[in-house]
């Protein structure tokens, strides 16, 4: 079956914010943001910004109506600076000019003096520092001191990189005056609720008087979870006070510069085993920087800690999270949302430990998966075999001792090409770790010619959640899908909206469209009866849109059906709410069951190197992956691969560089690159797990958005495995990503092997 939002797509005819016609009378906004990385402002002129033709305005703190806030979970950021700057690219004045090219040529003329104050741009200085967020975490099971019972105990450092979001369509947002003091924004966001709030808070508005819809995304990734709430609320600002609506698109350099992204970690650990590869202890402490403001700091934290074990069940645990504050963009949410740092380092541990034991990795991973009744350090039981059925059947499937071989003899003919291949297991947890939103409402309307709309949260940004919802309708109803249009997401109709984000959106809207569905369905089967002369509602039912009277046709299609419901005055709309069930977390404890479900899966990682010049090409990933039973089987391929290109990319080349005065140096297209076709495995094949257990998932669905990101990790610890084929007694970094450059000045820049070079 066709997904209508493709098939727009290639046809050019998706609307998205920057497409939509504007009143007459629009204004255009730019903004003038900090040049400097933390600065004490002492002066600011935009004199001769408003003296240019065709700028009506230049707006600061001091024209903001309500409060200067929009920190999403701590209030701890301005939406324009006032006293002093944090980061570069923080915003401190907005321009309203006639034209986007007019606004933009304002900038240059605002004068801005400062007194420069300390730059801290390393997490761990800031904890030495004392600047964190918060209060440092732990989580922790069995006991600390069983360190001293392993045979073999190994400790190192891990570091992780940023990654930006790069979504098609930048950060943009229009605000629209309307009647009686209300204001309507149309923006690119993940979160429309977000949006309400802290717009209504800027201007000092009740939230019924703000209205925020969006139309869809062309990309968000989670950089639009939180952070579109800025640009909407500036763009507020700008049409509350000058009563003409007003557009703020930012340029991409401009948001390459003034937005954050994944968070960087750098990470300290320590892994016992016994003789027989077990791991009895794992310890870590993680530092994760922040950037300037908290914005979701604190939860992607909190989630790194959910996934410190990644797939392995470990009996004695201790992991501590720290959000330290430093002077970069703030940085939010990503894919994976904290998962992928985790991931990065149990792994790294493993492969430490592998590489002093001269063990292959693989057998300290299969002697560790966990089990169906074991629990994680978190205290919840994992509810399925699923993660070592994955493991298994991949290994199997793919006949990973024979790629083995084929590439140790691959090796033993090759002086400077060298192939490496790793396994790369993945469990993830579905569900907002911050229990309350775990919530969603649909709104469902049957209309009297028998097609249906759907209003609901979910944001479609090319994940395919508007066509899981229809096809969860259609399922429900009995009728086609192309009966069904699902409507833009706006706070009017579905109220209180979490957002698009933690890989829920499917499983919550369109639980709670099925709902929705099967109120309606069981009025029209209670009218039945009534409207037949015959039976009872348990003998009817509705199949390819006709009725069915004791499983056999009577003549009655679904626009009959809907007419004579209508004529009878039986409701045909429904608004249905979901509450995911059996979750919860004690933060006092640190111990509960926080998910609904887990994703488990595991990869094949072939990669081949040329340890000559540092390059290397990706062979193959290869994948067996629980997806329960999915909805639609090509929206999850087309997430898999996806995902799984973009962890690639965050693992090899997509690499984030600042100056040490906070300045972005990687801020251009040509100087930040992320996967192309050329770049990308020259085979990805992924088969979903057939034997897999019921799911709590939608329809016994699960998500497939974050965790097939993971499998890209596994790229790093090949290309380990064909450097160490070509230098058996190299010292390994675990320092990602793993770019070209990287990987050649690891080669040869490396006291262990340096003597060694032929």
């Amino acid at each position: 079956m066709n997904n209508k939002d493709t098939g727009l797509h290639v046809q050019g005819q998706s609307v998205f914010t920057g497409d939509l016609n504007l009143p007459e009378h629009s204004l255009f906004a730019a903004v003038f943001t900090a040049p400097y990385a933390h600065g004490k402002i002492t002066q600011i002129d935009y004199r001769d910004a408003e003296k240019m033709d065709g700028v009506v305005r230049v707006l600061t703190a001091r024209d903001i109506p309500g409060i200067n806030q929009i920190g999403n979970v701590v209030a701890d950021e301005p939406l324009l600076a006032e006293e002093e700057f944090t980061y570069i690219g923080q915003p401190i004045a907005l321009v309203l000019a006639e034209s986007h090219k007019i606004a933009q040529k304002a900038l240059a003329q605002i004068q801005i003096s400062y007194e420069k104050l300390p730059v801290i741009t390393d997490p761990r200085e800031a904890y030495q520092k004392g600047n964190i967020i918060g209060e440092e975490r732990v989580f922790s099971c069995g006991d600390i001191l069983a360190q001293n019972e392993c045979a073999f105990l190994f400790e190192g450092r891990v570091d992780s990189g940023a990654q930006e979001h790069l979504y098609l369509e930048t950060q943009v947002a229009i605000a629209i005056p309307v009647e009686k003091g209300k204001i309507k924004i149309v923006c690119s966001s993940q979160s429309p609720t977000a949006v309400q709030h802290a717009v209504a808070v800027v201007l000092g508005l009740s939230e019924n008087c703000v209205e925020s819809e969006v139309l869809r995304l062309g990309g968000g990734f989670g950089g639009k979870e939180s952070q579109a709430s800025t640009w909407a609320a500036l763009a507020a600002l700008g049409a509350f006070r000058t009563n003409r609506a007003v557009k703020l698109t930012l340029p991409r350099k401009t948001d390459l510069i003034v937005t954050g992204k994944r968070h960087p970690y750098s990470s300290d650990f320590r892994i016992g085993l016994d003789k027989n590869l077990k791991i009895i202890y794992f310890e870590v402490m993680y530092y994760q920087n922040a950037g300037a403001y908290t914005d979701l700091s604190g939860s992607v934290l909190e989630r790194t800690l959910f996934h410190a074990t990644n797939s392995y069940f470990i009996p004695n645990v201790k992991v501590k999270a720290v959000s330290c504050r430093t002077n970069l963009a703030p940085n939010t949410a990503f894919r994976g949302f904290g998962g992928p740092q985790a991931m990065f380092v149990i792994e790294s541990a493993i492969y430490e430990a592998a590489r002093q034991l001269q063990a292959p990795a693989y057998r300290i991973q299969q002697a560790n998966i966990i089990a169906a009744g074991q629990r994680f350090p978190y205290g919840m039981k994992m509810q399925e075999n699923n993660a070592k059925a994955c493991f298994d059947e991949t290994l199997r499937k793919y006949d990973f001792e024979k790629k083995l071989q084929e590439a140790k003899g691959f090796n033993a003919q090759n002086k400077f090409l060298k192939k490496g291949i790793s396994v790369m297991p993945v469990c993830f947890g579905i569900s907002f770790t911050t229990t309350f939103l775990n919530q969603a409402s649909s709104l469902v309307h049957i209309y009297t010619d028998g097609s249906i709309g759907i209003s609901t949260g979910a944001v479609e940004m090319g994940q395919g959640v508007n066509e899981k919802i229809r096809k969860i309708a259609a399922l429900t109803l009995g009728v086609s899908v192309d009966r069904i249009r699902t409507e833009t997401t706006n706070t009017t109709r579905i109220a209180n909206i979490s957002p698009t984000a933690a890989s829920t959106g499917t499983d919550l809207n369109g639980n709670a469209t099925l709902l929705a569905c099967q109120e309606i369905k069981n009025r029209l089967l209670c009218f039945l009866p009534t409207f037949t002369g015959q039976g009872s509602e348990s003998d009817y039912a509705i199949v390819e849109e006709q009725v069915l009277y004791q499983k056999q046709a009577i003549g009655l299609d679904w626009n009959q059906l809907v007419i004579n419901a209508y004529l009878s005055r039986i409701s045909l709309s429904s608004h249905a709410f979901y509450a995911t069930p059996g979750i919860s977390f004690d933060l006092k404890s640190e111990k509960g069951s926080p998910f609904a479900y887990h994703v488990c899966g595991t990869a094949i990682i072939q990669v081949t190197a040329d340890c000559q010049k540092g390059t290397y090409v990706i062979d193959s990933v290869e994948v067996i992956h629980d997806t329960g039973a999915s909805i639609d089987p090509t929206i999850d391929m087309g997430q898999m691969e996806g995902g799984i290109v973009q962890g690639i990319g965050w693992i090899t080349m997509e690499e984030v560089l600042h100056s040490k005065d906070g300045r972005l140096i990687t801020n251009t297209l040509s100087t930040y690159k992320i996967p192309d076709i050329l770049f990308s495995p020259k085979k990805i094949s992924v088969h979903f797990l057939e034997a897999f257990d019921p799911s709590k998932g939608v329809l016994g669905a699960k998500a497939t958005g974050e965790p097939p990101l993971m499998y890209g990790i596994g790229v790093y610890f090949a290309l380990l495995n064909a450097a160490r084929a070509f230098r058996p007694e190299l010292i390994v970094p675990y320092s990602a990503p793993m770019t070209h450059e990287k990987f050649l000045m690891m080669l040869y820049d490396n006291p262990s092997c340096v003597s060694n070079v032929g």
